[in-house]
């Protein structure tokens, strides 16, 4: 087994993307797709997978602070049950958190001179974040 994992932050324009490694416990954000049109959606995850041969997939879960469903949660859960297709596990997780957390992280490496902030790598690091979480829980 690979050990590689990829993760996926829903948005409503854009699908942020994240790429880690089991062994390591570490990851890294790789790109942000946008929603539509979906089949070029398609193509661009497709293109991830056959680059990294994951062996687990993890969709980000919007919940809302009182951990009940809101309406991206119905989004995400859509999104994880197409990535069905792929015959690969999918896990679903508690995203509460990973955009702020994203928002500190390029605030701190804003001042450090290491980014520039946009909105495409705020979602690609907010899925690098839901994907952190889940390899430590998941070791």
């Amino acid at each position: 087994m690979s050990g590689v994992v990829l993760a996926f932050d829903v948005g409503s324009r854009d699908l942020g993307v994240a790429v880690g490694q089991r062994l390591t416990g570490t990851a890294r954000p790789l790109a942000v797709v946008p929603m539509q049109p979906a089949a070029a959606r398609w193509q661009a995850i497709e293109s991830c997978l056959r680059e990294w041969q994951p062996e687990q997939l993890v969709v980000g879960l919007p919940l809302a602070q009182d951990g009940g469903e809101q309406p991206m949660s119905q989004r995400a859960r859509a999104f994880a049950e197409e990535l069905a297709r792929y015959s690969l596990p999918v896990a679903l997780v508690d995203e509460r958190g990973s955009t702020q957390e994203a928002r500190r992280r390029f605030a701190r490496d804003r001042e450090r001179g290491l980014a520039r902030r946009s909105q495409n790598q705020l979602d690609a690091r907010a899925a690098q974040v839901i994907l952190e979480d889940y390899l430590a829980t998941h070791a």
